[in-house]
């Protein structure tokens, strides 16, 4: 049972991405038998780059992909660096679970609410006097400096949540201790000594958070610049045309999107080696004399650390997801909000009742098309655990990071491209697969560390005692992971919520959810209707990780109690196990 979970992981997972190529580099080259198109040429990429805006779209790209994921590392080391074993550091874990359960469209139509030209920053400056008629907007501004912050703001919490293994893996109160010891400070220990060895071990995350930040779609569609759009929307723009033939032109958008991504992820990769594998003067210099006669433990550089600018940089990524939230429901209760008032000066619930039917029907859909995906997710990165427990033999990492690091547009492309030749309408089997194809590797990452973390003599006590392998995953293993499968489930069902792309080209525009209304309404002109929406987008997932903690500690406190009641039922009933029988006086 397990080796077949492990081969069903490996078509549903692995296989789809070598039709996923081919179905983009066929069409690139102007075969298309579908279309009557059966001699290859290369005359689709000289229609592609000819058009007039292809290059500022690529520049586009490249700065708001490669900038936002910069920005997100180095605040997140700072406030690593800053807040790491203090006090303040609790509370920031605290609030890392609510801003990722916040998903990237709902926190998008929240951010141009706000930042926008009347938006609510907009109003509360010109409440007290400042003149706003000629500010830089960020919302759709030619740089794409708006669509750059969203995304750093959006992935720093991220990066936050993968960092804290990662820094207890590597041991960081013992390396720093040893850092002080040779007369480092606290800041040149993060930089020489922690920097180094955390930087490698994020490799994966911050791949996966670079190429979303060059390949996003419906954030680039809420926030992004519109003459010209990134690359990622261009393509998304090509490949909705109406004429049919020009799909071979955004095939190629499509494989130059795949290009662009993957040499940047090569680029990254060669940066990491040079610095760290190559140029390592900056490490192994040894710290500065000034500092080696400032210790590092003392209580003034504690209280400096704490109060200086990096120990107040975790401030914005929380405060700004905080503020987002009550501006769209302002909005969608506003029936009059004059600029520039700060409040509205009229409110009503027409639109909640006035789309309450679809939102009924959007949300059950939703939530149907979510739970679907995460509990097959589950079973096969369960599977795929249990089989590697078993085997000493899983999934490599790469594979497993695939559908995470590759442009969802590129492969999705080749995907249907592929589904093509399946006559049939299964819209609901295509969107439900493209949902456990990219929400696995974030359901199997969740469960690595609590099965790697398990002790495997405890399924070798059961089995001793005559227990056969499925009653020892079932009465053992399973109710010690509860906890951990309980948050998988949130993690791969706000995967699900999230997915714009996969709905909307599997789906062929059949298949409705509350994330492609919400993108669809965003870019209107009715900012009730799309709040309204965009706030349900981002109440479903706070629902979802609501219920797994509540479940999550009740399986823990119920193993827990089951425990001591069976301590205690033997300690009563010592006659029975030392004779087998009662023991009558």
């Amino acid at each position: 049972m397990i080796r077949l979970l492990y081969l069903v992981t490996i078509l549903i997972c692995a296989l789809p991405l070598i039709p996923g190529v081919l179905g983009i580099v066929l069409p690139a080259l102007s075969w298309l038998p579908a279309l009557g198109l059966y001699t290859p040429s290369f005359s689709a990429f000289n229609i592609a780059f000819q058009w007039s805006g292809l290059s500022q779209s690529i520049f586009l790209t490249l700065f708001t992909g490669i900038g936002s994921t910069v920005l997100a590392i180095a605040l997140c080391f700072f406030i690593l660096r800053a807040n790491w074993n203090s006090p303040r550091w609790q509370r920031i874990e605290h609030l890392i679970a609510p801003m990722l359960a916040l998903p990237h469209v709902a926190f998008a139509i929240g951010f141009a609410f706000t930042f926008a030209p009347t938006g609510w920053l907009f109003r509360l400056l010109e409440s007290i006097g400042i003149d706003t008629s000629s500010a830089f907007t960020l919302i759709q501004d030619p740089y794409g400096i708006g669509l750059l912050f969203a995304l750093a703001i959006k992935e720093t919490p991220f990066l936050l949540l993968m960092s804290v293994s990662v820094l207890h893996q590597i041991r960081v109160n013992q390396l720093q201790a040893v850092a002080a010891g040779l007369g480092y400070n606290h800041n040149e220990s993060w930089l020489k000594v922690v920097l180094p060895q955390w930087l490698p071990k994020m490799r994966m995350p911050i791949y996966a958070v670079l190429a979303y930040g060059l390949s996003v779609v419906d954030i680039a569609l809420i926030l992004g610049p519109t003459r010209p759009p990134t690359l990622a929307v261009l393509v998304w723009q090509w490949f909705n045309e109406p004429d049919l033939l020009l799909i071979t032109r955004a095939a190629v958008g499509a494989l130059l999107l795949l290009t662009v991504s993957f040499s940047v992820l090569a680029l990254a990769r060669a940066i990491e080696w040079l610095a760290f594998d190559i140029k390592r003067e900056w490490q192994i210099s040894g710290a500065f004399r000034y500092q080696a006669t400032t210790p590092l433990t003392t209580k003034s550089n504690k209280r400096k650390r704490n109060t200086g600018i990096s120990g107040r940089l975790h401030w914005p990524f929380f405060i700004i997801p905080i503020v987002v939230v009550p501006v769209l429901l302002l909005w969608s209760f506003a029936q009059r909000w004059r600029f520039p008032d700060i409040l509205p000066s009229r409110y009503s619930a027409r639109f909640w009742l006035q789309e309450s039917n679809t939102l009924i029907e959007l949300a059950t859909s939703s939530a149907m098309l979510a739970c679907i995906s995460a509990c097959l997710a589950l079973i096969l990165a369960i599977g795929c655990l249990e089989y590697r427990q078993k085997y000493q033999r899983g999934l490599p990492t790469w594979l497993i990071a695939l559908p995470m690091v590759i442009p969802q547009l590129s492969i999705l492309f080749g995907m249907q491209i592929s589904t093509y030749f399946i006559s049939g309408q299964y819209y609901w089997f295509w969107v439900i697969w493209s949902h456990v194809l990219f929400a696995f590797p974030y359901l199997y990452l969740s469960l690595d560390g609590p099965w790697r973390s398990y002790d495997i003599r405890l399924d070798q006590s059961a089995r001793s005692l005559g227990m056969n392998a499925w009653a020892t995953w079932w009465k053992v293993k399973r109710p010690l992971m509860m906890p951990a499968i309980w948050l998988a489930i949130a993690v791969g069902m706000s995967v699900s919520l999230a997915q714009y792309l996969p709905t909307q080209i599997l789906g062929a525009g059949r298949i409705s959810t509350l994330t492609t209304e919400a993108v669809a309404l965003a870019s209107g002109q009715d900012r009730r209707v799309s709040a309204v929406y965009g706030l349900l987008q981002g109440l479903l997932p706070l629902i979802f990780f609501t219920l797994a903690l509540i479940a999550s500690r009740y399986s823990g406190n119920f193993s827990r109690h089951k425990k001591s009641i069976q301590r205690q039922t033997r300690s009563t009933n010592t006659d029975d196990l030392i004779c087998g029988k009662p023991h009558y006086k």
